[in-house]
């Protein structure tokens, strides 16, 4: 709705505040939990899609058609079209969470096993709690304290994994972990449509910009997929992008940036499970140790989130 209200009922009121965080406190477990599940299984899903279909026109397809569904799905219920500056703030998120993020992993993932993909991208709560010092946003030490203990975790996991990369994939990981973070924190302070119509937006943008990338690096269709790319990348327009993604965008409006990106400790637990059961990977005792310094780094984060008035590092 885009009339504003007065008196007890109106959006500013405490009354109201504290009905709408009462509200929110449900749906957060419920997002991070979906984050947690669901974008650890998209890297398995991306590396079956690029078996057979180009990385970008893969990925910019995908996002192309989640955003087409959902812009018209609240369309249809009255969302009101967004503005010029929140489509360019949209346009900006969209380029740096999905283009340079999402399109770089797809890119890699031609070279490297999704496990070592998910733990690169591991690194997104360490550069989000960087870059969230550029506009003077504190990290509370019970979240510097998960965050280190989640980055030794991964480097364990990455011990005992095995998985090997060529180097320039590896880098563009890292590039890829550095652009989704960036954009996560900028998203922040951006002028961004209302509500779900952020995602539908930013999904529109970030998967028209990686099939104009498809095309420029000549990419083409196959003209006949594999099933089990198809299926793919069903999943990941269904589940990776409608239900995920937009889970993602509610969080980046709701709570602090360490506890939004923490997914990135979970994502490899749940690649390095799904391997082993689908893919017939060994699962080390070493590796169980990462997995449990990984959980112990989340509730770390958790915790800190909760406690946000604890002192900051120094900025």
């Amino acid at each position: 709705m885009t009339g504003s209200r007065q008196g007890a009922g109106s959006p500013d009121s405490p009354r109201e505040q504290a009905r709408e965080t009462a509200l929110r406190r449900p749906a957060v477990p419920l997002a991070l939990l979906a984050l947690y599940l669901i974008w650890g299984s998209t890297y398995l899903a991306i590396r079956i899609a690029v078996e057979t279909v180009p990385p970008f026109l893969m990925s910019g397809a995908r996002f192309l058609v989640a955003g087409i569904v959902l812009f018209v799905f609240l369309r249809v219920r009255g969302a009101p079209v967004p503005t010029l500056r929140q489509w360019m703030g949209a346009g900006m998120v969209g380029a740096l969470l999905l283009a340079g993020g999402n399109g770089l992993v797809g890119f890699a993932e031609q070279d490297v096993a999704s496990g070592l993909a998910a733990l690169l991208i591991a690194t997104v709560p360490i550069w989000s709690a960087l870059f969230a010092r550029l506009w003077g946003v504190g990290t509370n030490r019970l979240e510097v304290a998960g965050l280190l203990l989640g980055l030794a975790g991964v480097g364990l996991l990455n011990l005992g994994s095995g998985l090997q990369g060529h180097p320039l994939a590896a880098l563009v990981l890292l590039l890829a972990a550095c652009s989704w973070a960036f954009g996560s924190v900028w998203s922040r302070h951006l002028p961004l449509p209302p509500g779900m119509m952020a995602s539908a937006t930013e999904m529109l943008v970030g998967g028209a910009l990686m099939v104009a990338v498809g095309v420029v690096r000549g990419e083409h269709l196959p003209a006949a997929p594999s099933a089990a790319s198809l299926w793919a990348m069903l999943y990941l327009v269904a589940v990776g992008s409608l239900i995920a993604y937009s889970a993602y965008t509610y969080l980046l409006r709701t709570v602090r940036p360490a506890l939004a990106t923490s997914y990135a400790y979970v994502n490899p637990v749940v690649a390095i499970l799904l391997g082993a059961l689908l893919a017939g990977e060994r699962v080390t005792p070493l590796e169980v140790v990462a997995l449990a310094v990984i959980l112990a780094a989340v509730a770390l984060v958790i915790l800190g989130r909760e406690r946000v008035g604890s002192p900051t590092l120094t900025r």
